[in-house]
Formats: structure tokens, sequence, C-alpha cells
């Protein structure tokens, strides 16, 4: 079954506050899919899931290392950030990350994952992010965004997404 909520974040500040909500909601073994165009504030939101989650280190786009491991200041999980834009949908890529031996005791969060890293877990959560209805014409960062938010699998079922709207 799962969970959805749609919401209207309309600054890069509140897309980190909209991180820093949503890290409360994750646990260890967690994958998140974040999808969008660039810019769209995929990072802006994983910076805040850092805060919020509490690791070390800048959280920063990983586009040139692949895949950074934030590890956590408090004991909680770590925060493995992907960035999955450079890699080809051939799964053996994917499969050299290990990502799943990172994924029982951390947060896993890939952007760009989307078609790629789903087999690693029946229960994720899906987050894309688009520009909202008419920004498209402005484009420039302060332009509204939308955030669809979809909780997959049995581990999402019951957890209200709608709270973070």
């Amino acid at each position: 079954m799962g969970s959805h909520a749609s919401l209207t974040v309309a600054t890069p500040d509140r897309m980190g506050r909209l991180g820093r909500e949503l890290a409360a909601l994750l646990r260890p073994g967690d994958l998140v899919l974040l999808s969008g165009e660039l810019g769209a504030g995929k990072t802006t939101l994983t910076r805040g899931l850092g805060e919020g989650l509490q690791v070390r280190g800048a959280v920063t786009s990983p586009t040139f290392v692949i895949a950074r491991v934030h590890p956590s200041l408090v004991g909680g999980p770590a925060l493995v950030h992907v960035d999955a834009y450079r890699l080809g949908g051939d799964l053996d890529e994917m499969e050299d990350l290990d990502l799943d031996v990172s994924l029982p005791e951390s947060v896993v969060v890939v952007e760009w994952g989307e078609g790629k890293v789903e087999r690693l877990s029946e229960n994720r959560l899906e987050v894309r992010i688009g520009r909202a209805i008419g920004a498209e014409a402005a484009g420039d960062d302060l332009d509204p965004r939308r955030v669809e938010l979809t909780g997959i699998g049995t581990r999402w079922d019951g957890t209200d997404l709608t709270t973070l709207a």
C-alpha cells in the first residue's frame, strides 16, 4: 500500500526544512529515491536530511565521486548520498557501489536513481520534485516546486506523509 503526499515548496529554505522534517520519519534501512530536473532542489532536500539526521560533513552533490557516506554524530544511521546521474542503467554499475551492504544500517538517498535502484528494496520513499504549475516561465531558483512523496511497500503503510505539507 504505502502512503502519498503532494505539496508546494516555495523557497530553497523551505526545501531544506522539508528535508529536516522528513529526516524525523526515516530510520536505518530506508531507501529514498529523488528525481527531478537539474536544479530542482534534490541536493538541497538531501542537505536538510543530513541536518535532521545530524550527520558529519557538508552534504553536497556527489556527482564526481558518485557516493558519499556521512556518519552520524549522535549514534543514528549514517546518510549514504548517491548521485546516479553519470551511471548508466546497468545494474552492475549500481552493484559496484555496494549499496545493498550499506542499506540495512544507513539511510540511502539516491539522486537520479529512478529505474536503477528500485530492486535494492521493496520498501522505498520516492520523492519527485518539479516546478509548480506556471513556474516554468520564470526559470530561477526562487520558483515554487511541486514535491510528490510516495512511500512504497509495507514500511510506509500507516505513515502519514501529509504532516510534512
